[in-house]
């Protein structure tokens, strides 16, 4: 049987793993120093890297070689029984399926029988968050005080998981996803070892694919030369299930010109040909950001293909900063949303139709002849106004209110509402406040917020309260609006179908509740 060429290829010295040199330096260094400790934790994301350096360091404390900066050598007794995955002394436990308290006391009583044939016994335990509470309590006193010979080393990919009182007895690691260049760097000397054809920009889609995890990429890779067939860029997609840069380009495009139809059209004929939905939108999300890295000034960051980013960087001065915000905010959710079960396409055809049918916001990122700018301190600060507190004190002084209409209803502030709280986060009073208030109308370009108190509706009124809730506000809806706090004991917001100057408006504002709509 054929051997996977991510384990004909797991790495077998120090040198080899990619991506992870600052894990990789303090663990050569400790084996050079004879400064291993008893219990380390290895985190992060998957085909990262973390069971391989377990191996490794496995490998290196138990090699023969003289030189403790050589280890571990690969060719003592001891490395090349673990490279042939049969030294006793190294036991791997995966605790998906050994979670029980039973398995760990069981482990416990075998801890302390010396090593078979090594200097340390070294006990991997994979996924260690899928621990029972019971039986991390149970490990607790061994990693706290084990034998001498033994070293634990525990690997998980939710290190939130792990109860502190565990994180604090292990020397922790957090592995990083490796960058695309370091994939394409390792892909290409497998392709050349395994006399594989293979194009550069399809050995890039895989590696982007792989979204850090080396061990996904060369899997794919597998996948992609198991064909039979030179491994291009369109069976590459076609395999993977990616829509071409094309389509992504039409479909921002069909935004640009708020053409709903030609974005359905380039939607739906993608998903025919078995594209799936929620990648269509990542790579949107992925082509959308490099936008914004292009309007940000970070250009040199986007990795895209020449002439997809020739056309993103056109793009990118057609649209302002926040409006690509918006759309990568609602493209991101079609990623995620599961709404779509039995409808694949309606995640994606809902964040078509709202980025299309919000507002059209002002350029301001746009320079003379067509270049883009970097954002100035205005536009990272936009929309710049006045302090709501301070426009109602003028608008007091000069007795006038300017009667314009507000480009944005009740229900879209309603509907961003929970984005405006998240952008809050950092100010939990600010949010408490916010949690206790109502959202009664728009009129003139105010927002009016309700409160069940003098108190609160006070502490609202806070110059710095209410000017980081206004610039959240427009940073959500793309509107700058003025607030006004106000006392009522409104048991529900008006419906967005409720006529704000009318009676019902006016009674849910005095304590009423609809209960029942007859037509």
């Amino acid at each position: 049987m054929t051997q996977a060429l991510y384990n004909k290829y797991r790495p077998k010295k120090w040198d080899e793993i990619v991506g992870q040199e600052h894990v990789v330096q303090t663990l050569r260094n400790a084996v050079a120093g004879n400064r291993v400790v008893h219990a380390y934790l290895f985190a992060g994301p998957r085909g990262t890297g973390k069971t391989t350096a377990a191996r490794l360091l496995a490998k290196a404390v138990n090699c023969l070689n003289e030189d403790p900066a050589a280890r571990p050598c690969n060719e003592c007794a001891h490395c090349v029984a673990v490279n042939e995955n049969r030294f006793l002394d190294l036991i791997e436990i995966d605790a998906a399926s050994n979670t029980s308290v039973e398995d760990v006391r069981d482990l416990r009583d075998k801890i302390n029988f010396t090593p078979n044939q090594g200097t340390y016994k070294v006990y991997i335990i994979d996924e260690v968050h899928m621990l029972s509470t019971q039986a991390f309590n149970a490990l607790l006193k061994t990693l706290e005080e084990p034998p001498a010979h033994a070293i634990f080393i525990l690997a998980t990919t939710e290190m939130h998981k792990i109860p502190a009182t565990v994180l604090s007895r292990c020397q922790r690691h957090e592995f990083r996803r490796v960058p695309v260049d370091g994939i394409v760097g390792q892909l290409e000397k497998i392709v050349t070892n395994e006399k594989l054809t293979a194009e550069p920009e399809a050995l890039r889609l895989i590696a982007r694919h792989a979204a850090g995890g080396m061990r996904d990429a060369i899997s794919l890779l597998d996948q992609m030369a198991s064909t039979g067939k030179e491994i291009t860029l369109g069976l590459t997609q076609t395999v993977l299930g990616t829509a071409t840069s094309q389509t992504v380009i039409e479909l921002v495009s069909a935004v640009l010109d708020r053409n709903p139809a030609a974005g359905m059209e380039a939607i739906h004929s993608t998903l025919d040909s078995g594209t799936d939905p929620r990648l269509l939108a990542r790579q949107v999300v992925d082509y959308l950001r490099a936008m914004l890295l292009v309007q940000m000034g970070n250009g040199s960051q986007v990795d895209l293909a020449a002439d997809t980013r020739s056309q993103a960087e056109r793009h990118a001065k057609a649209f302002s900063p926040a409006e690509v915000l918006r759309m990568i905010k609602a493209f991101n959710l079609a990623a995620t949303d599961l709404r779509g079960g039995w409808q694949p396409s309606l995640p994606l055809e809902l964040a078509l139709v709202e980025v299309i049918e919000a507002p059209k916001m002002p350029n301001q990122n746009a320079g003379p002849a067509g270049t883009v700018n970097a954002p100035s301190k205005e536009i990272a600060e936009k929309p710049a106004a006045k302090p709501a507190v301070q426009k109602d004190a003028e608008k007091t002084q000069t007795g006038t209110t300017p009667q314009t209409e507000s480009p944005v209803t009740l229900a879209q502030v309603s509907n961003a509402w929970k984005q405006v709280k998240e952008a809050l986060r950092s100010q939990p009073s600010l949010v408490a406040l916010l949690n206790s208030s109502r959202l009664l109308e728009i009129k003139d370009g105010v927002l009016v917020l309700g409160f069940a108190s003098d108190v609160l509706r006070s502490k609202m009124e806070v110059p710095e309260q209410l000017e980081l809730t206004r610039k959240a506000i427009a940073e959500a809806v793309g509107t700058d609006l003025q607030l006004r706090c106000m006392i009522s004991n409104a048991k529900q917001s008006p419906r967005p179908d409720v006529k704000a100057d009318g009676m019902v408006a006016a009674a849910i504002k005095h304590g009423g509740e609809i209960v029942d709509i007859q037509e």
